[in-house]
Order: structure tokens, then C-alpha cells, then sequence
């Protein structure tokens, strides 16, 4: 289950206090407190991972946000990966992202905000404190992980960018670079990857943009250098590699909704009782469980909906799918 002992945790010294004030009010509605996090002790180098890999990030704090469940291995989260941009097998990313340089990089800002233009990584990243959050993942397909990410809330990055009273969505892209991304030299997808929030979703405190794994750096096969993770809809919700952030007044079309728009709608929340139209949405497998482990019931929102259940308040979510 998700802890609900949480903490408001602080974005950076140049927050403006209405949207410092608007979090803390997002904070309350989701069930949370304001000093878990700020008491929360540093993960430990000494904190031994079997198998993993990868240069351990700095100062990076647990979180309350995170679930009590123990998460999956590194050998499940890393070579266990639907990531299409490295092939449609899922031990593909793993192999052919290997050689993958993901810094430097730079993501293009743009549409409805005031601070447009091209960032750097680290100017997007490095001025937060870094958060280990351990989330439930459910995929689309019917199986489920925990992973513990580590990351800063995207509402810190939108606050900075400052978006104007007309953006209602935010559309994100992948990069496009069929040279580093052989899975892009096939038309699987419409590329890049595309994805989007509401704005709502997008600012609510649990969706995190994840640059770690396990108290280290992200592995290329889960979006190096950094990605989306919203932890109640389904995983393809949370696009890799994110190169490009607009901001618009009109809601854009995912990836899958261009690719299968019978299939998949905008929204994506994890919902047992909508069936995709190919398979049951009710059950999901564990991966790491075991052979003979079987399926367990999902749930509405992925377990999330204390937290996030009044962002649709009114809507159908039979036809907001």
C-alpha cells in the first residue's frame, strides 16, 4: 500500500509562493504530511544492490510517497523492458542500448510558457534534491513490477518553465535518432514517441521525473537520462528519453492513440473493470513472483486512487479510457 505519511518537499529557492501554496494544497488532498521527507535519512552507498551497475547518485533521500512493498530486483527492472525505440523484445533494450550515450542532452521547451528555449540536463535537474520512490508499475499487458526510481517531481521543472494560464496539457517527445535508436528505423511507431498530461496530472505530487535506479544513475534500458513516471496509469504513460516539453491548450495524441486509437485512449489510468479490447484488465502477473506464483487482482488506479481519484471527478472513465 502507499504510505501515507508524506512530506512537502521543497522544489528549489525560486518557487513562487502561489504555486508553493497550490502544492501544499495538493499534498493535504492526497493524504500527506510536511515533515517525513525532510526527516527521511540519506540512501548509503553501503546499500548493495546484487547486480547492480551504474555511478551511485549523491544525496539522494527516501521518500514517504513510496510503497511499503518490496520491489523487484535490478536483474527484473533493468532486463525486463518494453522500450520499442531498442527493439519490441523484452530483453532487447537491455542489448541494444548498451553503446547508447545518453549525456549531454538538451530538451527543447516550448509552446504556452514563459521561460521557452533549450536546456541543458543538469540545468533542469541538478538544482533538486533527488527523492528515491518506490512505486508500483502496471503495464498495459497485463504484469506488474515495484521499482524503486529516483527522481524529482515534475512539478518542479514546470514551475520554473512557467507555463501561462492557457496551457491545459503538456506534450511530451522522445528523442528521434534512428542512428542511436535502431528500433526507430522501423515503422512500429509513428517517431518519435509522443505522450501528454493534463496539467493537473502533470503538477500533482506523485508524478516524477525518474534520472535513477536503486540510488543510481538510470540505466539506458529504462529512458536514460531521464523519464516520465506516473505511477497510476498504465507504463506506456511514462515516456523514456524525454527530448522535447510543450506546453499546449489543446490535448495532444500519444503515440498509441495515433498507432490504435480503438486500443488506447489519452488517459491510460489503470482501470480493472475497462478491458482492453484484446485481454482482461482485471488480473495482472507479478514478474519476479515465480513460475507459480499466478495472478493477483489489479487495482483501481493502480492503488493510487486515495491520492489521485479527484482529478476526475465527474468524468466517465469508461469513455475517458
Amino acid at each position: 500500500m502507499l504510505i501515507k505519511q508524506a512530506s512537502d518537499i521543497l522544489s528549489s529557492e525560486i518557487t513562487a509562493e502561489s504555486v508553493y501554496l497550490r502544492r501544499r494544497q495538493l499534498l493535504k488532498a492526497a493524504g500527506v504530511a510536511t515533515l517525513g521527507a525532510i526527516l527521511s535519512p540519506p540512501l548509503k552507498a553501503s546499500e548493495a544492490v546484487p547486480g547492480a551497475s551504474g555511478k551511485l547518485l549523491p544525496g539522494v533521500t527516501r521518500s514517504p510517497f513510496s510503497t511499503d512493498q518490496q520491489p523487484n530486483s535490478w536483474a527484473d527492472v533493468t532486463g525486463y523492458n518494453n522500450y520499442y525505440e531498442f527493439g519490441t523484445g523484452k530483453a532487447d533494450p537491455a542489448r541494444r542500448a548498451r553503446d547508447f550515450a545518453p549525456l549531454p542532452w538538451t530538451v527543447k521547451v516550448g509552446g504556452e510558457c514563459d521561460k521557452p528555449g533549450t536546456y541543458a540536463y543538469e540545468d533542469l535537474v541538478s538544482r533538486h534534491r533527488l527523492e528515491e520512490r518506490i512505486y508500483r508499475l502496471r503495464c498495459v499487458e497485463a504484469w506488474s513490477m515495484i521499482i524503486p526510481w529516483v527522481g524529482i517531481p515534475l512539478a518542479s521543472i514546470i514551475e520554473r518553465l512557467q507555463p501561462n494560464s492557457d496551457a491545459r496539457f503538456v506534450n511530451f517527445r522522445t528523442l528521434y535518432d534512428p542512428d542511436r535508436m535502431p528500433g526507430q528505423r522501423r515503422r512500429t511507431l509513428n517517431w518519435p514517441y509522443e505522450e501528454g498530461l493534463t496539467m493537473a496530472e502533470a503538477m500533482h505530487p506523485l508524478t516524477l521525473i525518474a534520472v535513477g535506479l536503486y540510488g543510481r544513475e538510470l540505466p539506458n534500458q529504462n529512458g536514460a537520462p531521464m523519464r516520465l513516471v506516473v505511477p497510476w496509469k498504465y507504463g506506456f504513460k511514462s515516456i523514456k528519453a524525454i527530448a522535447e516539453i510543450n506546453f499546449t491548450r489543446t490535448q495532444p495524441r500519444s503515440s498509441w492513440q495515433q498507432a490504435t486509437p480503438s486500443e488506447y485512449g489519452f488517459y491510460a489510468n489503470v482501470n480493472p473493470e475497462v478491458p482492453h479490447p484484446r485481454w482482461s484488465q482485471a488480473r495482472e502477473r507479478p514478474i519476479g513472483a515465480g513460475l507459480f506464483a499466478g495472478k493477483k487482482p489489479t487495482l483501481m488506479f493502480n492503488g493510487y486512487g486515495e491520492q489521485v481519484a479527484s482529478l476526475y471527478a465527474g468524468m466517465d472513465l469508461r469513455k475517458n479510457y
